[in-house]
């Protein structure tokens, strides 16, 4: 069993609040090595690494860094940084000008990885649910695996859960092309999808790096219901939820409703058995396939997968119950991009078709939506526009810029613009706090309401109950 990291030292985290950098930060704590963290912002995760030794400063100053080196001097210091650090931090810029070593968080996650036998999940959507399912799937099938992601699992209650396991599940991020940094023993590709705008030109770039990740990895595992990956690789390990012959992993489904879907497990075109699953929703369904199919391919019993799939639920704003509010009821989901907003409307009307039945009341559904990024804005306006009018009732809020100028001055009125053309009932608003003032006239008893973004647009349900955020 691999359980040894193959580099030693400190590490300097810029930016270590973000759920991806605390992950890995984290995982470090687990094995050993010091931390550090700067962030300017507080929050569950730095408090978290606080209280397991990590050091975190408050500023981003290059004093920290020299508070670092004087404190860690006799160990070789690995400065680490995502994406998101801007060129001009400060910390950052100190760092470059004394050519101190700088590493990617990309380069330090693939390290962790060479000490398991590693699952690594890449796509366009669904990377964080897919990890979760897998994840929960494998704890509680072998009580031998490990897990770092994007997103809070529920079975861990954290983004990271590292011990000297067996197995290593890993979200793979795609965003900034790092995704090629990464060897993976079994990686996984659940859809491509053109996206990410600020860093690639086009779909054949995105494919581009997809296709390293797959050529990095010792067995692949694809989903044959995406068009995109069908076309473009080859592998004996697929998974649909549409056909059974000529793929490897299957599950039909036969009832889908907002408590469960119900389908017909195949293996390689021969049928095994009917499986529950506690997860509703067809996008849901196929990151549960690839989980199963992953677990089948290093040695999970069907049997126990069927005992055990009980155990799956969604990661934290993943269409995530927040409460109720005077008979309407609130949801958090991390929809940014046009087809998960697709994804995401459709599973909220199940749910209301489904309460509507029962209750005999008709129940709208209103959606919440903080653009995300200029540049994802520009390239799919039509196309938020189209799904967002799906909505009964639609409100924007502004755009979260995730540090991205606003070169084209686009907001969120122009998209409200062209969604009344289609819907009429669609309004801005400048952010959350405007809605609050306003939320008892802007809905009524019995709508459902879904919140969707990837920004700071969760703190809606903290804002409506007066908590503090």
């Amino acid at each position: 069993m691999k359980t040894k990291l193959q580099s030693r030292g400190h590490f300097h985290f810029i930016g270590i609040g973000g759920i991806g950098m605390s992950a890995i930060a984290l995982a470090l704590i687990k094995k050993g090595c010091s931390v550090s963290g700067s962030d300017l912002v507080k929050n569950k995760e730095t408090q978290r690494l606080k209280e397991l030794g990590a050091i975190i400063f408050n500023s981003q100053i290059k004093n920290n860094i020299d508070l670092v080196i004087s404190k860690f001097q006799n160990q070789k210091i690995n400065f680490v940084i995502s994406s998101a650090i801007q060129e001009n931090n400060e910390e950052l810029s100190y760092c470059k000008k004394n050519n101190f070593s700088i590493k990617h968080r990309s380069e330090i996650l693939a390290m962790i990885m060479k000490s398991y036998i590693s699952l690594s999940i890449a796509g366009s959507h669904g990377k964080t649910s897919t990890s979760t399912f897998l994840s929960t799937l494998l704890e509680v099938c072998t009580h031998n695996s490990s897990s770092i992601t994007g997103g809070i699992i529920p079975i861990y209650k954290s983004n990271a859960h590292i011990e000297n396991t067996k197995f290593l599940v890993t979200e793979i991020d795609e965003s900034d092309g790092t995704i090629t940094n990464y060897n993976s023993d079994i990686g996984i590709i659940n859809n491509i999808d053109f996206d990410h705008c600020d860093h690639f030109s086009d779909i054949n770039e995105v494919l581009s790096s997809f296709k390293k990740f797959a050529s990095n990895s010792k067995k692949l595992l694809i989903n044959c219901d995406c068009e995109i990956t069908r076309n473009n690789f080859n592998s004996s390990n697929q998974w649909s939820n549409k056909k059974i012959n000529n793929v490897a992993y299957s599950i039909i489904p036969n009832v889908i409703n907002k408590n469960n879907t119900i389908g017909e497990y195949f293996e390689n075109g021969n049928f095994i058995d009917s499986l529950t699953i506690p997860v509703p929703g067809l996008h849901n369904l196929s990151n549960i396939t690839a989980a199963v199919a992953a677990s089948r391919m290093v040695g999970v019993s069907f049997q126990e997968i069927k005992k055990n799939i009980k155990s799956l639920e969604l990661p934290k704003k993943r269409f995530e119950f927040r409460g109720e509010l005077n008979q309407r009821i609130i949801y958090d989901d991390y929809a940014h991009h046009p087809n998960e907003i697709k994804a995401t409307i459709s599973l909220a009307k199940l749910f209301i078709e489904d309460k509507n039945n029962i209750n005999k009341r008709n129940g709208r559904l209103v959606a919440i939506f903080q653009p995300h990024r200029f540049t994802r804005v520009k390239k799919f306006i039509h196309e938020f526009v189209k799904e967002l009018a799906k909505a009964d009732v639609i409100y924007l809020t502004t755009i979260f810029g995730a540090g991205e100028k606003n070169t084209d001055n686009i907001d969120s009125k122009l998209i409200a613009d062209l969604i009344y053309k289609k819907n009429k009932n669609v309004q801005y608003f400048k952010d959350n706090y405007e809605i609050k003032n306003k939320f008892f006239k802007l809905t009524k008893e019995n709508d459902f309401i879904v919140n969707m973004g990837a920004g700071d647009c969760h703190n809606l349900w903290s804002i409506l109950n007066n908590k503090n955020i």
